[in-house]
């Protein structure tokens, strides 16, 4: 077990410290402000920073914090190139029969969730095959059977 430190027990120094050479403390600022000016290179590079205007600093600023973040919103948008194009075309190829008979064959089922995640395809696709004419809309809606409780 250690012994207890008690500080009664040890002798202060008979006098204080050496008092700071005259006008040190004048001196010293000066002293630190030396060693931490700039390099020639870096005050050169950055020298016509400092020979602007404090409102032209904060505009040029702002511009190069919106011209960055308009950079990286343009550049990460997704390629809608010929890569993208290519690959469509691509499973557009792939007959409709040999589609279903890949997914009747593998051992994992296609279900609704699945489908849900799909992104939304061509709205123009059904163009082709649904030729209805407002009137025949209609009608097929009110040949629809109607339960009261909705009504």
């Amino acid at each position: 077990m250690p012994t207890p430190f008690r500080l009664d027990d040890h002798k202060r120094r008979p006098q204080p410290l050496a008092p700071p050479p005259a006008d040190y403390f004048e001196r010293l600022p000066r002293q630190i402000m030396a060693r931490v000016q700039p390099s020639g290179r870096e005050a050169q590079a950055f020298g016509w920073l400092a020979a602007l205007s404090l409102p032209l600093r904060t505009a040029l600023a702002s511009v190069v914090v919106l011209g960055g973040f308009a950079t990286s919103f343009f550049l990460s948008q997704p390629a809608t190139g010929p890569a993208a194009t290519a690959s469509v075309a691509a499973l557009e190829a792939v007959p409709q029969t040999e589609m279903v008979q890949y997914l009747l064959a593998s051992d994992s089922r296609v279900t609704l969730n699945d489908l849900a995640d799909l992104p939304a395809t061509d709205r123009t696709l059904t163009d082709s095959f649904l030729l209805a004419s407002p009137d025949e809309l209609q009608d097929a809606l009110d040949a629809q059977p109607t339960e009261e409780t909705y009504l």
